[in-house]
């Protein structure tokens, strides 16, 4: 291990994956989403990157324990039992692995994200 495996999300050149929830999963809207997965464990249990979504409505189905960072934009994330928590640039928060609901971006979004998924 030496100083050049640090990863600077600045300076990385990691390519964005372009994706769309599955048809089933959109409530509303066209949320179209990118994701810079700059640093993947060697496990794989592990993830940090960007992501960016546009508006719209999907639900949601966290396995995996995430730190985020709206780095831009508003999202409701609501859970299955109808409370909300909307989320703007500069909110920091932690969602649970197990948490079933909607993630609704109102204005087009943008975050930091550290995942782990716990393996059974």
């Amino acid at each position: 291990m030496n100083i050049e495996q640090i990863v600077d999300f600045a300076q990385a050149g990691t390519e964005a994956e372009h994706y769309r929830p599955a048809p089933e999963k959109i409530l509303k809207g066209d949320p179209a989403q990118s994701v810079r997965n700059h640093y993947g464990s060697p496990c794989g249990q592990f993830n940090v990157g960007i992501w960016e979504g546009d508006i719209g409505q999907w639900t949601i189905n966290y396995t995996e324990h995430e730190y985020c960072e709206i780095l831009q934009g508003v999202s409701v994330i609501r859970d299955s039992n109808g409370g909300a928590k909307t989320v703007r640039a500069g909110d920091r928060f932690v969602i649970p692995a197990g948490l079933k609901g909607t993630w609704e971006v109102i204005e087009p979004c943008r975050k930091v994200y550290v995942m782990f998924e716990q393996k059974a």
